[in-house]
């Protein structure tokens, strides 16, 4: 199987159209835009006739079938696009998907899109017969270090010369967001067609519409970015989150760093991350947290998070925006709280 990114494809279908397609991702837009690539591949290349159907307990399986292995009689080459349900295919889905892989040949050009894509789903029968014949596009809203190089890329596209203090403009502002990122960039070409994006002048015409959830704000928190972890929290603020949720969130973390931070004197950090279930994919900002901060640091975010929590008790309309900015500056290792430290027993 060819697994690859969005910007990847074009390449890709270039060098020639593969059976099958399988698109997987969070990002709207990248899901689209890569469905629109193909299709314009497809037609260039003699698939002219062209069918979708949204799979679901009513899903016309025979037709399906039927259009897979009769040809048209205006069209030697088809195109069949299959939406998938957002948890991904049923059990009875699958065994039809199996069963359509056995159609499966060179006039027939298929598209599989779905948002979200289990291990046990990748390991299963259909994907992996579609694989052998087929590329596997990662459509993820892309984190802020993808996401540069993603608007690196769509400024040659739109032949705009952006430079760093303009792209971490925009990566501000619009994380998290792409569709709005890609249309206020198509705006920017328009104002400087051909020439070079200056900071006042991105300045001027962008909006704030970064889109964030609790998630984005933790992994500022652990990675100690003071100023991302302060915008992600106004934009949150903005958007009338549920500060509950952060509250809850953030002390789920801060007890699991506090249970590191009190053991890695005497197992390594590969070991508790084991024993504690973290996710791979977030190992490395746990560490960076748990070198950073120190066990009193820890202790006194803990302490913050308890007495906000006893306030929205006793007081189920009382605000905690200012507390959970300062406990960003704490956790961001600015500067300490003047509370008192209590002997905490976190297992």
């Amino acid at each position: 199987m060819i697994r690859l990114y969005p910007e990847q494809l074009a390449m890709q279908l270039e060098n020639g159209l593969c059976t099958g397609y399988l698109l997987f991702g969070n990002e709207p837009l990248l899901l689209q835009e890569s469905q629109d690539t193909i299709r314009r591949f497809a037609q260039r290349n003699g698939f002219t006739e062209h069918r979708s159907f949204t799979l679901d307990l009513h899903t016309p399986w025979d037709d399906i079938f039927s259009f897979c292995h009769a040809l048209s009689l205006f069209s030697s080459r088809q195109s069949l696009l299959l939406l998938l349900p957002d948890n991904g295919p049923t059990a009875p889905m699958s065994e039809q998907l199996c069963k359509l892989c056995r159609w499966l040949h060179d006039d027939l050009l298929v598209m599989i899109r779905g948002v979200k894509l289990t291990k046990a789903q990748e390991n299963g029968a259909w994907f992996n017969a579609i694989g052998q014949r087929g590329v596997y596009v990662s459509c993820q809203t892309p984190e802020k270090k993808q996401l540069r190089r993603w608007i690196v890329q769509r400024s040659r596209d739109l032949k705009v010369d952006i430079d760093n203090q303009v792209i971490e403009l925009l990566c501000r502002y619009y994380e998290g967001n792409l569709l709005a990122l890609s249309q206020s960039l198509e705006r920017l070409a328009l104002l400087c067609p051909g020439g070079k994006l200056t900071l006042p002048l991105a300045e001027q015409a962008v909006d704030d519409a970064a889109c964030f959830t609790h998630w984005h704000w933790l992994d500022a928190l652990l990675a100690g970015d003071s100023q991302r972890s302060w915008n992600i929290l106004q934009q949150l603020r903005r958007a009338n989150s549920e500060p509950v949720i952060l509250l809850r969130s953030a002390q789920t973390q801060l007890l699991l760093l506090f249970r590191l931070k009190r053991h890695m004197m005497n197992l390594s950090l590969g070991v508790l991350f084991d024993r504690y279930n973290i996710w791979k994919n977030r190992r490395e900002l746990f560490a960076q947290a748990v070198q950073r901060l120190s066990l009193q640091q820890l202790q006194q975010a803990i302490h913050l998070l308890t007495h906000m929590e006893i306030h929205l008790k006793q007081n189920a309309g009382h605000s905690i925006w200012s507390e959970l900015e300062s406990l960003s500056l704490l956790i961001c290792g600015n500067r300490y709280l003047d509370t008192p430290l209590s002997i905490f027993d976190a297992e």
